[in-house]
């Protein structure tokens, strides 16, 4: 316990050591730090949450850098030291211990106060995390390798354009999404940003995702703000964030002689990655069908016609006719027959119910009642609750 104390109590004095000091001649690029630090973290919100500092010290959360009452004492002893003093000369731990708690916003400000710490706020593992935060449940391996896509391609026409020009900088020039995020200071740190983050960054691709420059494939549940025809189902579509609204957009592809229809405003829950890395054309391989038991919560494909991509449609494993449901005696789950149940249908509709073959199980159906593709079986938990929360409020005939 001595120890421990001895260790914070010696922390304790370098970070008073660094207050009194007076500000050296670099202090013009340390300005934006001063605005970040005082105004989105504050001081003593900012150090009173790392873990490691482990008692509780008071900054006030309004404290300058700058003491000019008390620098005028060490301004003669310390000067000449004091000229090679920066944020910078903190640990490495310390300093990676604040970048890690600082929100993407403010690792944008940070990467544009100087070279050094530039280096830091771009690297990948520190934007792997917010990345996974924010879009792990929409982004997929489809969204990853149209990223790819977009990155080779982009590098392909800067190439021709712009030269070595890397591609931070062109994000950073769009209409942000946080209004007071603009790099100010020196001109001539401003001149040499354009190298702040290769095109192929996590840094980068978290940015195209937020100012709603890339589109990616993801699915919608209820597609087209819930039509009755689209219920408790989910289809594939190009998505994009819009930060104004907090919500996407989506492009959804032409189905038959429609063209393509467009919808704005969709908020998070009704977004998600695409489970399975099959094409919208193309059937399921389904892996499930021997595993199904009355009671399993499934999703099928389902398209109207040859022409239409498919959805996926949510249902439930009911019982054979001959089953009375007693789940000691029941045997369906040997049968070859499965029964797949839409239960948000009333009894009697055609959309109520279908059964596809265990063992050689192909898409099935006609031009009336359109077509069932592959299964896949849920097994999770907030999956089937997703689909419970979307669940009609009337019965659908």
């Amino acid at each position: 316990m001595l120890l421990y104390f001895i260790t914070c109590f010696s922390f304790f004095l370098f970070l008073k050591s660094l207050l009194l000091k007076p500000l050296p001649s670099w202090a013009t690029e340390m300005r934006l730090l001063s605005l970040l630090f005082c105004q989105e973290l504050s001081v003593s919100k900012l150090f009173w949450n790392l873990p490691w500092l482990g008692f509780h010290c008071q900054i006030p959360s309004r404290m300058s850098l700058m003491k000019k009452s008390l620098s005028s004492r060490v301004e003669n002893d310390d000067q000449e030291d004091s000229q090679d003093l920066s944020v910078l000369d903190l640990p490495d731990l310390a300093l990676e211990c604040i970048l890690e708690r600082l929100p993407p916003s403010a690792l944008c400000q940070m990467a544009g106060v100087c070279r050094s710490l530039r280096e830091s706020c771009v690297s990948d593992h520190l934007w792997e995390r917010h990345m996974k935060q924010k879009w792990g449940k929409v982004i997929g391996p489809a969204a990853y390798r149209e990223w790819k896509w977009h990155v080779a391609s982009t590098r392909n026409v800067g190439g021709l354009k712009h030269g070595k020009q890397r591609g931070l900088m062109r994000f950073l020039s769009l209409r942000w999404p946080f209004p007071w995020m603009k790099l100010k200071g020196d001109p001539n740190v401003r001149s040499k940003q354009g190298s702040f983050s290769p095109v192929d960054s996590v840094m980068s691709w978290y940015l195209a995702l937020e100012t709603g420059n890339f589109w990616f494939p993801g699915q919608v549940y209820n597609r087209e703000n819930g039509h009755v025809g689209f219920m408790l189902s989910c289809y594939d579509a190009e998505v994009s964030y819009d930060s104004r609204t907090d919500t996407f957009q989506a492009r959804y592809p032409p189905h038959g002689r429609r063209t393509d229809a467009r919808e704005c405003g969709i908020p998070w829950e009704r977004i998600r990655a695409p489970p399975v890395d099959t094409s919208p054309h193309d059937l399921h391989i389904s892996g499930c069908l021997h595993d199904l038991h009355p009671g399993d919560h499934i999703e099928i494909q389902w398209r109207r016609n040859k022409e239409f991509p498919y959805g996926w449609w949510y249902g439930v494993v009911g019982h054979l006719e001959s089953c009375n449901g007693d789940e000691n005696y029941c045997r369906c789950h040997s049968n070859d027959t499965v029964v797949l149940e839409f239960n948000h249908y009333t009894p009697g509709s055609r959309w109520r119910q279908t059964t596809v073959s265990r063992k050689d199980h192909r898409e099935e159906g006609n031009e009336a009642d359109g077509f069932y593709g592959g299964i896949r079986k849920i097994k999770s938990e907030s999956e089937i609750s997703i689909w419970k929360r979307l669940w009609p409020s009337e019965v659908l005939d």
